[in-house]
């Protein structure tokens, strides 16, 4: 059968390319790799959805008429930890995993409704849905061997910010970078080991998504996909939460905003308020400089944020 060829993001194809030979063969191989997961999971793949940054998406459909995803991770060390997470969980605040490959990068997840981020929810309502969904994600075990833990993340995330905003030619202050590196210096400090759980590494709204029945695992009426997985203080994932709300920061009055933000991921959950806010800075900082590497100009506005925010 002809098929169209794949149509990859412009941000997964940057990303792809910045790995060298091994993301370049997985550029070219994609239509054949995609054809290969077809044939052995009995599966019709069709149009691809929008929105990944490190992998191709796409609707697929059973051979018994129902409907799946397709997911395809570019040849990065997470994507074995990502199906280890989904396994683990086995639907329990996470996508329910159909299928897998692990020396594809390979997996089939349950379809799933809309995302949080499309619905438009007021922000408390929003922050109250996440943090229940989280809460059933954080009951996964640990892995044996996690990816990193939350000291290592804070040392990588800085490291990060160092390097690219010099390589970036200093797209932000200096005072913004500081204040990250300050924050990443206090998450290490305050790491314990008792305190860790399983994170889902970047629960941002996009990757709450609806399920389209009740089930157990899913009482909040929501799971996430695409985790990042390691273990640290749940703090973290709400810090990415709070990282969310961009385009609003900007238009309203930034820091009261986000504190008030910040204060009811505090409420919602339980935890401490200014570390979700030290993690939340130091993620904006760090995804803003990250995206820009890779010529996403809207970095540009986690930068501009984080201005408002020191």
């Amino acid at each position: 059968m002809h098929r169209t060829p794949a149509t990859v993001p412009p941000l997964v194809r940057a990303k792809a390319e910045s790995f060298g030979d091994p993301g370049l063969a997985w550029l070219d191989g994609l239509d054949d790799l995609i054809a290969e997961m077809e044939q052995l999971w009995s599966i019709t793949v069709g149009q691809p959805i929008s929105g990944g940054t490190s992998s191709y998406v796409a609707h697929a459909r059973t051979a018994d008429g129902q409907d799946a995803v397709l997911k395809l991770a570019l040849p990065h060390f997470w994507a074995s930890h990502e199906i280890q997470r989904l396994e683990q969980a086995a639907g329990r605040g996470y996508a329910r995993l159909l299928a897998y490959h692990p020396d594809r990068n390979a997996m089939l997840i349950e379809a799933l409704g809309p995302s949080l981020s499309e619905l438009a929810w007021p922000p408390e309502q929003l922050i109250r849905t996440v943090c229940a969904t989280l809460r059933q994600a954080w009951r996964v075990e640990p892995s044996e061997a996690p990816a990193q833990t939350g000291n290592s993340k804070a040392q990588d995330l800085a490291a990060l910010i160092d390097r690219a905003w010099k390589g970036l030619d200093r797209p932000c202050s200096k005072e913004v970078i500081d204040t990250a590196l300050r924050y990443a210096e206090r998450r290490q400090g305050a790491y314990s080991e008792e305190q860790c759980v399983a994170v889902h590494g970047d629960p941002h709204s996009g990757n709450a998504m609806q399920v389209r029945s009740p089930r157990p695992g899913a009482e909040s009426g929501f799971v996430y996909v695409d985790p990042e997985p390691f273990v640290a203080e749940p703090a973290y994932d709400l810090g990415i939460v709070l990282r969310d709300w961009t385009e609003e920061f900007l238009n309203g009055s930034t820091r009261s905003l986000a504190r008030h933000r910040c204060g009811l991921l505090a409420e919602h959950s339980g935890l401490d308020g200014d570390a979700i806010w030290e993690w939340g800075f130091l993620e904006r900082v760090a995804t803003g400089l990250y995206v820009l590497e890779f010529g996403a100009a809207w970095g540009q506005e986690h930068l501009d944020v984080a201005e408002r925010l020191v």
